[in-house]
This record gives C-alpha cells, structure tokens and sequence, in this order.
C-alpha cells in the first residue's frame, strides 16, 4: 500500500514537498515513480528513482524544479517541487514496480497510491 500527502494550494513560484509512505516490506528493492493527472488529461510521467537511490529519471517539464528521493529506511519517496507553475496543478499519484528499469510508462507500475492534490493558483 502507498499513502500520499504534502499536496495543497500555492501560489506560482512557491515550493511543496510530497511524501509517499510504503507499507510492504519489498519497497526498499522496488523502482518508484511519481505521475500527476490533471482534468480531462492522461496521466503523465514526472519522475522516478531506483531502488538505489543512485539513478533518477525526470519528465522534461520539471527536469530542475523537481527533485525525487527515497529513503529505504523509512520506506519513504519524496518529490521536491520547486518553482510551481499553474501547468503543474494536478492529482499527483506516487507509484512503484518490481523491476529495475525507470519506466515512463503508467502501466509499467503495479501498485499505487491514492492521490494527492497539487493546485498552483495566484
């Protein structure tokens, strides 16, 4: 099971920090990604992190605003988002899969979380 939280409402500019709490014990070997859905879009790739920690993948839209990290101690995932836009404002969903490769790709990942809303509004 994946919970998120750290969503709300900001202005353009600001930061928000998303976390993403795992309760199986397998999360720490497990790839983990972040998607976000905005309404009446399709789901879309933001970023993902190895099972490492030590190679991460990022959409070109948030490629040096976004940061994502684990840490396989807590079973926790991360996403640092900085210079919010209102293009960003979306349901953000955190997600992992069993295999190594950092896919892009929604139905890559096997489990999910419930979601978290972003909304970037002056």
């Amino acid at each position: 099971q994946l919970v998120e939280s750290g969503g709300g409402l900001v202005q353009p500019g600001d930061s928000l920090r998303l976390s993403c709490t795992a309760s199986e014990r397998s999360f720490s070997t497990n790839t983990m990604a972040w998607f976000r859905q905005a309404p009446g879009k399709v789901r879309e790739f933001v970023a993902a992190i190895s099972w490492t920690g030590g190679t991460t993948k990022y959409d070109d839209t948030v490629r040096g605003r976004f940061t994502v990290s684990r840490n396989n101690i807590n079973n926790t995932a991360s996403l640092q988002m900085n210079s919010l836009k209102p293009d960003d404002t979306a349901v953000y969903y955190c997600a992992s899969r069993d295999y190594a490769y950092l896919s892009a790709v929604a139905s890559d990942y096997d489990y999910w979380g419930q979601g978290t809303q972003v909304t970037v509004s002056s």
